[in-house]
Protein backbone atom coordinates (compact mmCIF):
# COMPACT_ATOMS: atom_id res chain seq x y z
CA UNK A 1 0.00 0.00 0.00
CA UNK A 2 1.08 3.94 -0.57
CA UNK A 3 2.60 5.86 1.96
CA UNK A 4 -0.16 8.29 2.39
CA UNK A 5 -2.79 5.46 2.99
CA UNK A 6 -0.95 4.74 6.41
CA UNK A 7 -3.59 5.16 9.15
CA UNK A 8 -3.27 6.44 12.69
CA UNK A 9 -3.07 4.51 15.56
CA UNK A 10 -4.00 5.67 19.13
CA UNK A 11 -3.20 3.84 22.02
CA UNK A 12 -5.11 5.10 25.40
CA UNK A 13 -7.43 6.71 23.05
CA UNK A 14 -10.11 6.88 25.56
CA UNK A 15 -8.27 8.60 28.45
CA UNK A 16 -8.23 12.35 29.28
CA UNK A 17 -6.01 13.60 26.31
CA UNK A 18 -7.05 10.64 23.68
CA UNK A 19 -10.58 11.71 24.01
CA UNK A 20 -10.40 14.63 22.16
CA UNK A 21 -7.64 14.16 20.16
CA UNK A 22 -9.24 11.15 18.77
CA UNK A 23 -12.14 13.22 17.57
CA UNK A 24 -9.31 16.29 16.11
CA UNK A 25 -7.15 13.35 14.24
CA UNK A 26 -10.73 11.74 12.41
CA UNK A 27 -11.75 15.19 11.48
CA UNK A 28 -8.80 16.09 9.80
CA UNK A 29 -7.39 12.80 8.52
CA UNK A 30 -11.08 10.85 8.10
CA UNK A 31 -12.84 8.59 9.95
CA UNK A 32 -11.60 5.44 8.25
CA UNK A 33 -7.67 6.50 8.67
CA UNK A 34 -7.71 6.71 12.83
CA UNK A 35 -7.83 3.34 14.92
CA UNK A 36 -8.23 3.58 18.40
CA UNK A 37 -6.80 1.18 21.22
CA UNK A 38 -8.52 0.41 24.11
CA UNK A 39 -10.04 -1.34 27.07
CA UNK A 40 -13.38 -1.49 28.60
CA UNK A 41 -13.68 2.51 28.79
CA UNK A 42 -14.66 2.66 25.23
CA UNK A 43 -17.82 4.88 24.83
CA UNK A 44 -20.83 3.17 23.41
CA UNK A 45 -21.70 6.38 20.91
CA UNK A 46 -18.03 6.13 19.96
CA UNK A 47 -18.15 6.22 16.14
CA UNK A 48 -14.81 4.64 14.54
CA UNK A 49 -12.32 1.95 14.50
CA UNK A 50 -11.78 0.67 17.60
CA UNK A 51 -8.94 -2.67 18.31
CA UNK A 52 -9.44 -3.89 22.21
CA UNK A 53 -5.69 -4.69 23.74
CA UNK A 54 -2.87 -3.93 25.88
CA UNK A 55 0.44 -2.33 24.95
CA UNK A 56 2.23 -4.68 26.90
CA UNK A 57 1.37 -7.32 24.42
CA UNK A 58 4.07 -6.64 22.02
CA UNK A 59 3.01 -9.16 19.46
CA UNK A 60 -1.13 -7.99 19.25
CA UNK A 61 0.20 -4.38 18.82
CA UNK A 62 2.03 -5.52 16.36
CA UNK A 63 -0.78 -7.56 14.72
CA UNK A 64 -3.12 -4.74 14.95
CA UNK A 65 -0.13 -2.21 12.97
CA UNK A 66 0.66 -4.87 10.35
CA UNK A 67 -3.65 -5.27 10.09
CA UNK A 68 -4.65 -1.53 9.71
CA UNK A 69 -1.11 -0.49 7.65
CA UNK A 70 -0.17 1.93 10.66
CA UNK A 71 2.01 4.66 9.95
CA UNK A 72 1.80 6.96 12.58
CA UNK A 73 1.48 5.94 16.56
CA UNK A 74 0.02 8.12 19.35
CA UNK A 75 1.05 6.35 22.26
CA UNK A 76 -0.86 8.00 25.95
CA UNK A 77 -1.16 5.41 27.21
CA UNK A 78 0.13 5.99 30.94
CA UNK A 79 -0.70 6.03 34.65
CA UNK A 80 -0.44 9.37 36.29
CA UNK A 81 0.89 11.13 39.26
CA UNK A 82 -1.28 10.45 41.97
CA UNK A 83 -2.32 7.44 40.89
CA UNK A 84 1.28 6.33 40.42
CA UNK A 85 2.42 6.77 44.15
CA UNK A 86 -0.69 4.81 44.65
CA UNK A 87 0.81 1.99 42.96
CA UNK A 88 4.45 2.49 41.67
CA UNK A 89 5.53 -0.94 40.43
CA UNK A 90 2.11 -0.84 38.05
CA UNK A 91 2.80 2.72 36.78
CA UNK A 92 6.67 1.86 36.06
CA UNK A 93 5.57 -1.43 34.26
CA UNK A 94 2.53 0.24 32.31
CA UNK A 95 4.50 3.52 31.63
CA UNK A 96 7.65 1.79 30.48
CA UNK A 97 6.90 -1.71 28.91
CA UNK A 98 4.22 -0.59 26.15
CA UNK A 99 6.65 2.47 25.66
CA UNK A 100 9.56 0.12 24.60
CA UNK A 101 7.03 -1.97 22.38
CA UNK A 102 5.90 0.60 20.62
CA UNK A 103 9.46 2.33 20.12
CA UNK A 104 10.60 -1.62 18.85
CA UNK A 105 7.78 -1.41 16.27
CA UNK A 106 8.42 1.69 14.83
CA UNK A 107 12.33 0.92 14.40
CA UNK A 108 10.94 -2.42 12.23
CA UNK A 109 8.17 -0.67 10.79
CA UNK A 110 9.07 2.86 9.71
CA UNK A 111 6.47 4.47 12.24
CA UNK A 112 6.48 7.92 13.20
CA UNK A 113 5.69 8.50 17.15
CA UNK A 114 3.92 10.91 19.62
CA UNK A 115 4.56 10.48 23.56
CA UNK A 116 4.02 12.52 26.03
CA UNK A 117 5.72 13.55 28.66
CA UNK A 118 5.49 16.07 31.62
CA UNK A 119 6.29 18.60 33.66
CA UNK A 120 6.48 15.44 35.88
CA UNK A 121 9.93 15.43 34.72
CA UNK A 122 11.21 18.28 36.64
CA UNK A 123 11.66 18.18 40.95
CA UNK A 124 12.13 20.53 43.71
CA UNK A 125 15.80 21.05 42.34
CA UNK A 126 14.81 22.18 38.94
CA UNK A 127 14.47 26.19 38.62
CA UNK A 128 10.92 26.66 39.40
CA UNK A 129 10.21 30.01 37.77
CA UNK A 130 10.37 29.84 33.25
CA UNK A 131 11.71 26.79 33.97
CA UNK A 132 13.97 26.30 30.90
CA UNK A 133 14.02 23.89 28.53
CA UNK A 134 17.77 22.07 29.32
CA UNK A 135 17.77 21.87 33.19
CA UNK A 136 17.62 19.57 35.96
CA UNK A 137 15.78 16.68 36.02
CA UNK A 138 15.48 14.76 39.44
CA UNK A 139 11.75 14.03 40.23
CA UNK A 140 10.24 12.46 43.12
CA UNK A 141 7.25 10.78 41.90
CA UNK A 142 7.22 7.02 40.01
CA UNK A 143 5.53 8.74 37.80
CA UNK A 144 8.30 11.98 37.19
CA UNK A 145 10.75 8.68 36.89
CA UNK A 146 9.11 7.26 34.31
CA UNK A 147 8.98 10.45 32.52
CA UNK A 148 12.70 11.30 32.63
CA UNK A 149 13.47 7.74 32.06
CA UNK A 150 10.64 7.58 28.99
CA UNK A 151 12.56 11.20 27.66
CA UNK A 152 15.87 9.23 27.72
CA UNK A 153 14.47 6.18 26.49
CA UNK A 154 13.29 7.88 23.02
CA UNK A 155 15.92 9.61 22.50
CA UNK A 156 18.17 6.75 22.00
CA UNK A 157 15.94 5.53 19.47
CA UNK A 158 15.77 8.98 18.09
CA UNK A 159 19.97 8.53 17.30
CA UNK A 160 20.98 5.56 17.45
CA UNK A 161 17.82 3.90 15.81
CA UNK A 162 16.15 6.26 13.53
CA UNK A 163 13.22 6.75 14.98
CA UNK A 164 11.46 9.96 14.69
CA UNK A 165 9.63 9.91 17.90
CA UNK A 166 8.10 13.53 19.20
CA UNK A 167 7.16 14.56 22.48
CA UNK A 168 5.31 17.26 24.55
CA UNK A 169 5.70 18.37 28.47
CA UNK A 170 2.16 18.83 28.88
CA UNK A 171 1.67 21.14 31.45
CA UNK A 172 -1.78 20.36 33.98
CA UNK A 173 -4.29 20.49 31.47
CA UNK A 174 -7.85 21.23 31.94
CA UNK A 175 -11.13 20.50 29.68
CA UNK A 176 -14.84 20.17 29.94
CA UNK A 177 -14.86 16.63 28.01
CA UNK A 178 -13.41 14.13 30.81
CA UNK A 179 -14.35 14.02 34.40
CA UNK A 180 -11.36 15.13 36.95
CA UNK A 181 -8.93 12.10 37.59
CA UNK A 182 -8.03 13.12 40.92
CA UNK A 183 -4.88 14.23 39.31
CA UNK A 184 -2.77 16.71 41.01
CA UNK A 185 -3.46 19.45 38.60
CA UNK A 186 -7.06 17.72 38.44
CA UNK A 187 -8.35 20.66 40.95
CA UNK A 188 -8.13 22.92 37.75
CA UNK A 189 -10.87 20.59 36.22
CA UNK A 190 -13.00 19.28 39.62
CA UNK A 191 -13.64 23.56 41.15
CA UNK A 192 -15.56 23.95 37.52
CA UNK A 193 -17.54 20.76 37.95
CA UNK A 194 -18.09 21.70 42.01
CA UNK A 195 -18.52 25.17 41.61
CA UNK A 196 -21.23 24.48 39.06
CA UNK A 197 -23.13 21.48 40.27
CA UNK A 198 -22.63 22.50 44.31
CA UNK A 199 -21.34 26.22 44.43
CA UNK A 200 -18.42 25.10 46.41
CA UNK A 201 -15.13 23.52 46.19
CA UNK A 202 -12.55 22.35 48.76
CA UNK A 203 -9.32 22.47 46.97
CA UNK A 204 -6.72 19.89 47.64
CA UNK A 205 -3.76 21.98 47.24
CA UNK A 206 -3.11 25.47 48.53
CA UNK A 207 -4.35 29.04 48.04
CA UNK A 208 -0.78 30.28 46.32
CA UNK A 209 0.08 27.25 44.78
CA UNK A 210 0.86 27.92 41.10
CA UNK A 211 1.07 25.54 38.41
CA UNK A 212 1.37 25.68 34.87
CA UNK A 213 -1.43 25.06 33.12
CA UNK A 214 -2.81 25.06 29.70
CA UNK A 215 -6.58 24.73 28.00
CA UNK A 216 -6.77 20.91 26.21
CA UNK A 217 -8.12 22.59 22.87
CA UNK A 218 -4.49 24.56 22.45
CA UNK A 219 -2.98 20.92 23.68
CA UNK A 220 -4.31 19.51 21.34
CA UNK A 221 -3.89 21.50 18.46
CA UNK A 222 0.17 22.11 19.36
CA UNK A 223 0.59 17.94 19.36
CA UNK A 224 -0.83 17.64 15.60
CA UNK A 225 1.18 21.02 14.73
CA UNK A 226 4.32 19.08 16.14
CA UNK A 227 4.02 15.59 14.46
CA UNK A 228 3.08 17.48 11.32
CA UNK A 229 6.63 20.23 11.39
CA UNK A 230 9.60 19.10 9.16
CA UNK A 231 11.95 18.54 11.87
CA UNK A 232 14.96 16.67 11.52
CA UNK A 233 15.99 15.36 15.31
CA UNK A 234 18.96 12.94 14.01
CA UNK A 235 20.48 15.57 12.20
CA UNK A 236 20.07 19.03 13.54
CA UNK A 237 20.37 17.87 17.17
CA UNK A 238 16.87 19.24 18.43
CA UNK A 239 15.32 18.30 21.40
CA UNK A 240 12.52 16.27 20.83
CA UNK A 241 10.39 16.31 24.51
CA UNK A 242 9.85 20.25 24.10
CA UNK A 243 8.56 22.15 27.07
CA UNK A 244 5.31 23.52 26.60
CA UNK A 245 3.43 26.06 28.45
CA UNK A 246 0.27 28.28 28.16
CA UNK A 247 -0.83 30.38 31.26
CA UNK A 248 0.63 29.69 35.00
CA UNK A 249 -1.75 30.80 37.80
CA UNK A 250 -2.77 30.16 41.65
CA UNK A 251 -5.56 28.48 42.56
CA UNK A 252 -7.02 31.08 44.51
CA UNK A 253 -6.46 33.79 40.85
CA UNK A 254 -8.76 30.67 39.08
CA UNK A 255 -11.20 30.78 42.05
CA UNK A 256 -11.19 34.26 41.79
CA UNK A 257 -12.02 33.69 38.28
CA UNK A 258 -14.31 31.29 37.84
CA UNK A 259 -16.75 33.70 40.67
CA UNK A 260 -17.34 35.96 37.70
CA UNK A 261 -19.39 33.45 36.44
CA UNK A 262 -20.85 31.90 39.88
CA UNK A 263 -20.88 34.86 42.40
CA UNK A 264 -21.67 32.78 45.15
CA UNK A 265 -19.30 30.28 44.68
CA UNK A 266 -17.49 29.18 48.11
CA UNK A 267 -14.10 27.82 47.86
CA UNK A 268 -12.05 26.66 50.51
CA UNK A 269 -8.46 25.02 50.49
CA UNK A 270 -7.52 21.70 52.64
CA UNK A 271 -4.09 20.28 50.86
CA UNK A 272 -3.48 16.72 51.06
CA UNK A 273 -0.63 14.60 49.94
CA UNK A 274 -0.69 16.14 46.15
CA UNK A 275 0.16 19.82 47.28
CA UNK A 276 3.84 18.36 47.99
CA UNK A 277 4.02 16.50 44.76
CA UNK A 278 2.80 20.14 43.19
CA UNK A 279 5.31 21.63 45.52
CA UNK A 280 8.22 19.81 43.38
CA UNK A 281 6.88 20.97 40.27
CA UNK A 282 7.36 24.31 37.81
CA UNK A 283 5.36 27.63 38.62
CA UNK A 284 5.92 28.85 35.00
CA UNK A 285 7.57 27.25 31.60
CA UNK A 286 10.39 28.31 29.22
CA UNK A 287 8.66 26.98 26.14
CA UNK A 288 10.37 29.43 23.58
CA UNK A 289 12.89 26.50 21.98
CA UNK A 290 9.03 25.34 20.90
CA UNK A 291 8.04 28.49 19.91
CA UNK A 292 11.63 29.32 17.82
CA UNK A 293 11.62 25.77 16.43
CA UNK A 294 8.18 24.48 15.01
CA UNK A 295 5.84 28.09 15.91
CA UNK A 296 3.74 27.01 19.21
CA UNK A 297 1.99 29.37 20.61
CA UNK A 298 -1.65 29.52 22.25
CA UNK A 299 -4.81 30.74 22.27
CA UNK A 300 -6.60 30.96 25.95
CA UNK A 301 -5.76 33.08 28.68
CA UNK A 302 -6.89 32.51 31.97
CA UNK A 303 -10.53 34.53 31.14
CA UNK A 304 -10.66 33.05 27.69
CA UNK A 305 -10.39 29.49 29.08
CA UNK A 306 -12.62 30.16 32.53
CA UNK A 307 -15.51 31.40 30.10
CA UNK A 308 -15.79 28.76 28.05
CA UNK A 309 -15.17 26.20 30.61
CA UNK A 310 -18.22 27.69 32.36
CA UNK A 311 -20.39 27.67 28.92
CA UNK A 312 -19.43 24.16 27.99
CA UNK A 313 -20.01 22.50 31.25
CA UNK A 314 -23.27 24.03 31.55
CA UNK A 315 -24.74 22.97 28.40
CA UNK A 316 -22.67 19.44 29.30
CA UNK A 317 -25.10 19.67 32.94
CA UNK A 318 -28.59 20.89 31.43
CA UNK A 319 -28.29 24.60 33.46
CA UNK A 320 -29.06 27.66 32.64
CA UNK A 321 -26.94 30.59 33.46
Amino acid sequence: MAEAERKILVTGAFGQIGSELVPALQQKHGIDHVVTLGHSNVPQDFKGIVETGDTSNKEGLEAIVDRHNIGVVYHLVSLLSARGEENPDLTWDINMGGLKNVLDIARDRNLKVFWPSSIAVFGPTTPRDSTPQHTILEPTTMYGATKVAGENLVRHYVLKQGVDVRSLRYPGLISWKAEPGGGTTDYAVAIFYDGLRKKEYQCFVSSDTTLPMMYMDDAIRGTIELMEADLDFQNEGKWNSYNMAAISFAAVQLAEELKKHIPDLKVTYKPDHRQAIADSWPKSIDDSVARAEWGWSHEFDLSKMTAIMVEKLREKFGQTK
